[in-house]
């Protein structure tokens, strides 16, 4: 049973994507993961190899909140969560031809309605942000979307990238930090 609390905050401990977890065979157990957000740490930009679960942790992420939000149980040991009053996510590379809409624009889109709707209680998951253009520019727009977020929401927000130069933005955002999502092969 969650706690939720008028803080924004956010501890999660062991927590599983109950979904994935479902569909997993006994011989694969999910692996728990734990999150933590506090006042001075807000911002976790998540690196890791494809097929990681970086996009399944965020997920995870979000349903927990979303199932503690609306007072049901969560598949965790223990969760304290703050108020969210939205989750934002950009997760996924969609396009929409028949309207005139690539990859790139439907992403750019979904980035301004985020940033111009975000709020400190937002809770932002974003996924491979500036993808679907040359890498200079996906790295300046991720970059400029994670210092927008920092300086001016300051919304929680989980940031998985394969742009391993958004790691020194912890060295200029006192409230970013990075984790990395590893794999280990067992025989």
């Amino acid at each position: 049973q969650p706690t939720i609390s008028e803080h924004t905050n956010l501890t999660i401990i062991a927590g599983r994507h109950p979904v994935v977890e479902r569909v997993l065979s006994p011989a694969t157990p999910f692996t728990p993961n734990d999150s933590f957000f506090s006042d001075d740490e807000k911002m976790h930009i998540i690196t890791g190899p494809n097929m990681a679960g970086k996009s399944c942790y965020l997920r995870q992420v979000g349903l927990i909140v979303l199932l503690a939000q609306i007072g049901c149980f969560v598949p965790a040991e223990s969760a304290d969560i703050g108020l969210v009053d939205r989750i934002f996510t950009r997760v996924g590379a969609q396009d929409n031809i028949s309207a005139g809409e690539s990859t790139f624009l439907v992403e750019m889109q979904e980035a301004a309605n985020i940033m111009n709707n975000a709020t400190s209680r937002s809770l932002l998951l974003l996924d491979e942000v500036g993808r679907g253009t040359a890498t200079f520019d996906g790295i300046s727009i991720a970059w400029a979307i994670a210092e927008h977020v920092h300086d001016i929401t300051h919304s929680r927000m989980l940031f998985a990238t394969h742009y391993h130069e958004l790691t020194s933005l912890s060295d200029h955002l006192t409230r970013a930090s990075n984790y990395k999502v590893e794999v280990q092969e067992v025989q």
